[in-house]
């Protein structure tokens, strides 16, 4: 599998912020990100981004006028946007929508940014996605492919959305809880990495997006609490097909 442990030293959860690493191929402040998708876990990713110290322009699929209560909560640094207008105003964008309704995504908008996708397939609201099911595709591959000219990151996939804000410790700390990622482009997944470590976790890179699905639903990598050791064992672990 290939799987790395990365940490960006030095940072630890509400410090100065991931956007201080230097990352290669990324601009060194990237201040702004548009979250497509205000459920539960696009809310707390939003979270973490604010208390970074970063900007956050959030949509969601009924109108931005039906997040006047989340983005007063978030406070001054967040506004509600459409869709189009969350991806336009991104730096840095995440996607958080159910994976039927990944199609719909604003493609133009996108072109040469990262893109945190958080996506999982549930047949159940999804419907049957056959190749999925015959583990022929991955959830971020499906997602790559409608956004081609986009850089495609998997992330925060597989915790549970209130452990995202109470979960992460200062790098270094023993057993400090890990988490996921895998992308085609290294630029992608470092600057995930510093995301992840700024918010008080490690990292663990399955790779290229194709070995992404080791850590989708119902594999020994998702949700449950892992540190990196534990963390690359499950996803050597995990079946493809379940």
């Amino acid at each position: 599998m290939g799987a790395i442990v990365r940490t960006a030293a030095g940072h630890a959860p509400g410090g100065s912020g991931w956007n201080a690493v230097p990352v290669p191929g990324v601009a060194a402040r990237m201040t702004t990100f548009g979250i497509i998708g205000a459920g539960n876990i696009g809310s707390q990713v939003a979270r973490v981004a604010i208390a970074q110290g970063n900007e956050v322009v959030i949509a969601n699929s009924r109108g931005p006028e039906t997040l006047a209560d989340l983005v007063a909560e978030l406070g001054p640094k967040a506004r509600a946007a459409t869709a189009e207008e969350a991806a336009a105003a991104a730096d840095v964008a995440v996607v958080s929508v159910p994976l039927k309704a990944y199609r719909d995504l604003p493609v133009e908008p996108l072109a040469g940014k990262i893109v945190l996708d958080t996506n999982n397939y549930y047949w159940e609201r999804d419907g049957h996605i056959e190749s999925l099911d015959r583990g022929e595709a991955t959830t971020a591959g499906l997602l790559q492919e409608h956004l081609p000219t986009s850089k495609v990151v998997k992330a925060f996939n597989q915790i549970t959305a209130p452990t995202i804000t109470t979960d992460g410790t200062p790098a270094g700390t023993p057993n400090r809880r890990a988490l996921a990622t895998a992308s085609d482009f290294p630029e992608a997944v470092e600057l995930v990495t510093a995301f992840y470590d700024a918010a008080g976790f490690d990292t663990v890179s399955a790779g290229p997006l194709s070995e992404s699905w080791r850590f989708e639903r119902d594999r020994p990598a998702y949700v449950s609490r892992q540190n990196a050791e534990e963390l690359r064992e499950n996803m050597t672990k995990a079946q493809r097909v379940l």
